[in-house]
């Protein structure tokens, strides 16, 4: 018998939200039936661009249950861009902490939110991750084992079975996991960024509006932080056709590497995660 705090035990015996919002903005779905647990998470925007609903509906234990229920009052009151933010981690603290074995719950809950904030923006679902299958049972693979482990700072295959389900099955690919891990960490000692495939975010078409809320999107979280890392900042003006308009604010407005910035690091992101026609022109103040 798992060990659960008395909020856990709330939002599982009394979970809010559970259901699926009308005329939903986003719909975003995780896990499997095959697998055990499964998730849908829907939400509708008010007037102010804040999420004014959240429900969802889920198949699974308490903690999945709970976490689903946890997200859905966390989600309320938050713009599409602060909600973007939260992490699995987030889940399990605002519950109080979920048992270790049970953290894939909350890992479940990120990736129906991920999925339901690229149907608000008109973005096609991610494909399976891509790499080897390693876990038969549940359909875990490699990619999917580095990149949990990178996010999560796992070290061992029982936290890979807790965050992922992987290995908790048949058993057979305890020693594949550990091979991953062990490779994975000795790279990321030796001071060399571990491969890790992340899909590109780039939805294939885009209206004028959703290509400026993406490109003020992307430019907050793939950015700005960078930039004001180094004291600086940038300010989207603009946007006429494939032409971004945009304004250096701090020390990058007068760095002599400003424009470095602008096309090999503000440009490039831009393209991967929005459109690869775009083109980058600095405004100055």
């Amino acid at each position: 018998m798992w060990e659960y705090n008395e909020k856990v035990k709330k939002y599982f015996t009394d979970p809010p939200n559970v259901g699926r919002v009308e005329d939903a903005d986003g719909v975003g779905e995780a896990g499997s039936l095959a697998c055990g647990d499964a998730l849908t998470l829907s939400f509708k925007l008010d007037d102010d661009g804040k999420i004014a609903d959240a429900r969802f509906q889920t198949f699974g234990c308490a903690s999945a249950i709970a976490s689903s229920a946890a997200l859905t009052e966390m989600l309320k009151g938050k713009s599409v861009e602060e909600a973007e933010k939260l992490t699995n981690k987030d889940i399990a603290e605002f519950l109080g902490g979920l048992p270790q074995e049970k953290m894939h719950c909350s890992v479940m809950g990120e990736q129906a939110l991920q999925a339901a904030i690229r149907n608000y923006r008109g973005q096609e679902p991610l494909p399976q991750e891509e790499g080897e299958v390693v876990c038969q049972c549940f359909g875990v693979t490699d990619q999917e084992i580095r990149r949990v482990a990178l996010e999560n700072n796992l070290h061992t295959r029982e936290e890979i079975t807790n965050y992922t389900k992987a290995g908790g099955g048949c058993e057979s690919c305890h020693g594949a996991i550990e091979d991953i891990l062990a490779e994975l960490w000795e790279t990321e000692g030796a001071g060399q960024a571990p491969q890790v495939s992340i899909p590109s975010a780039r939805p294939k078409k885009l209206t004028n509006i959703q290509k400026m809320k993406l490109i003020e999107e992307t430019l907050e979280r793939e950015v700005r932080p960078a930039l004001k890392a180094d004291g600086g900042d940038i300010e989207f003006i603009d946007l006429e056709g494939d032409k971004v308009m945009v304004s250096l604010r701090g020390t990058c407005s007068s760095c002599a590497a400003s424009q470095a910035t602008l096309g090999q690091f503000v440009q490039a992101k831009l393209r991967e995660f929005v459109s690869e026609d775009l083109v980058v022109q600095e405004v100055k103040p």
